[in-house]
């Protein structure tokens, strides 16, 4: 792993799990870890549950959009977050995968979502304490 790991987070669609992965772990590790984030299938938009959950936190996924992970996105990983996305989602020899078994949010309201959203935000704030030095850098 270099001085600066790289996290990708997978999903189907790349429209909520991996989404909220990404930008709470961009949130907590505050650029000490290069964060990645891609779909098997990727969907046409966000869901706008997660992103109502993650604003309300204080967080802004109006930057993110839904992508296919890319071969170079996954040879780049030094951990890949799993997040529903089965055999489809690409793993390479050396890299570290973990599966993360959660609901999948789409078509859920933004209280059905919010649970799922706590639990992501739990594995992701172990995930970086791990990763790096001084661990997730929580401001509320």
């Amino acid at each position: 792993m270099s001085d600066r790991p790289v996290v990708l987070f997978l999903c189907v669609h790349n429209s909520g799990r991996s989404v909220a992965g990404r930008v709470l772990c961009d949130h907590y590790a505050d650029g000490r870890i290069e964060v990645l984030s891609g779909g098997s299938e990727p969907g046409e938009r966000l869901n706008p549950s997660i992103v109502a959950v993650l604003a309300e936190r204080g967080l802004d996924a109006s930057a993110e959009f839904p992508k296919a992970v890319t071969d170079d996105m996954a040879r780049a990983a030094d951990v890949v977050v799993t997040m529903g996305c089965g055999d489809a989602c690409p793993v390479y020899p050396g890299t570290r995968v973990v599966g993360w078994e959660l609901e999948d949010p789409a078509g859920l309201s933004p209280e059905e979502v919010r649970p799922i959203v706590d639990d992501i935000d739990r594995r992701v704030r172990a995930l970086v304490d791990e990763l790096v030095p001084g661990g997730s850098r929580v401001d509320g």
